[in-house]
């Protein structure tokens, strides 16, 4: 079932703050990585690359969570949980998400770089 998300969720994703991504690795252990993130109505955007450990554990596991925390008060803070849906991209989502955290163009990717958007539906939000 889909959740929304509270205010305090949708103010930290809103913000250029960097989360944790969490996937579930194929020996069941958790697999984390700092991405950057931006919200879509309730669901939580972010890109990356086909291939990469965690687009592979998406694909075979859609189960997620998202962890994200506010610097200046570390204990204000949202998890949110939920399955992920994985779409090609056009380097859309990647080079506005630059704009957002680093204020300036996407230029990393080379020419036979695949991206993805990740589409994170929350069903589980845990927030302080």
């Amino acid at each position: 079932m889909t959740v929304a998300l509270p205010d305090v969720a949708r103010r930290l994703i809103d913000n250029p703050t960097y989360a944790v991504l969490s996937t579930i690795n194929p020996d069941g252990l958790p697999q984390s990585t700092v991405i950057w993130v931006k919200r879509d109505g309730d669901d939580v955007l972010f890109s990356t690359i086909r291939g990469r450990r965690k687009t592979r554990n998406l694909e075979r596991d859609p189960r997620a969570s998202i962890c994200a925390y506010d610097p200046a008060q570390p204990y204000s803070y949202c998890t949110i949980e939920g399955t992920v849906a994985l779409v090609d991209d056009a380097a859309n989502l990647i080079s506005e998400l630059s704009y957002k955290y680093a204020n300036e163009p996407w230029t990393s990717d080379g020419p036979d770089t695949v991206r993805v958007v990740c589409r994170l539906t929350p069903t589980h939000v845990i927030y302080r």
